[in-house]
């Protein structure tokens, strides 16, 4: 149960010191936050191997570790990284796993109830004024039986910092309530911009044509 409860701590995007981050030597061609898809997606490739590597690194403790090693098998849900200004000013690329896949790429924006044991996780990066770019969190969220986390509705968070390393947060003030107060109207659902989002499927879960 470690990781609902709220535990002492600054807002997650204030919480990487810098030991958790290392330089990884990938420029983008504009600095800061305004990348194109394009720029963005460059800096993703450059970066894709640093990332996993990273977060691969030691023991999750409270994090199954499948979750971090298999999430790159997940369907994507991003074409290209997209920027979030939630996330600490980080470009996200989101992936979601076969038990949320057909739901969570419908991008209802009705309230979705997500089944028990969806997952999602987002890849993080940032750009500095200089085009240095730097690894991210990898966040993860966990859909639980309904009345498991009723604070959090239903949702485990999770995050692994870039060393690998566990992030310890109060879930409730750094995730859950930026979640339901942005995307309470979707069940907490947060999606990647319309122009980043993977090819929506239908509701039988196909591609459309």
């Amino acid at each position: 149960m470690t990781r609902l409860l709220p535990m002492a701590g600054t807002a997650l995007a204030l919480l990487l010191t810098a030991s958790q981050v290392q330089a990884s030597g990938c420029i983008a061609a504009t600095p800061g936050t305004n990348l194109s898809a394009e720029e963005a997606a460059a800096v993703y490739d450059c970066l894709k191997d640093i990332l996993l590597d990273g977060y691969r690194q030691g023991d999750k403790r409270w994090i199954p570790a499948d979750y971090v090693e298999d999430y790159r098998s997940w369907s994507p849900a991003s074409r290209h990284p997209a920027f979030s200004e939630a996330h600490g000013g980080r470009h996200l690329v989101t992936y979601v796993n076969e038990i949320g896949a057909a739901d969570y790429l419908r991008f209802d924006e009705s309230e979705t109830e997500m089944p028990v044991g969806a997952l999602l996780a987002a890849e993080s990066f940032s750009v500095d004024d200089r085009g240095r770019a730097q690894p991210g969190p990898l966040f993860l969220m966990e859909k639980v039986e309904r009345g498991r986390s009723p604070q959090t509705g239903d949702w485990f968070y999770m995050a692994v910092a870039p060393n690998g390393s566990p992030m310890v947060m109060d879930v409730i003030s750094s995730c859950s309530a930026c979640h339901q107060s942005r995307f309470g109207q979707r069940g907490g659902l947060g999606y990647p911009p319309a122009e980043a989002r993977a090819q929506p499927v239908s509701a039988s879960g196909s591609q459309p044509e």
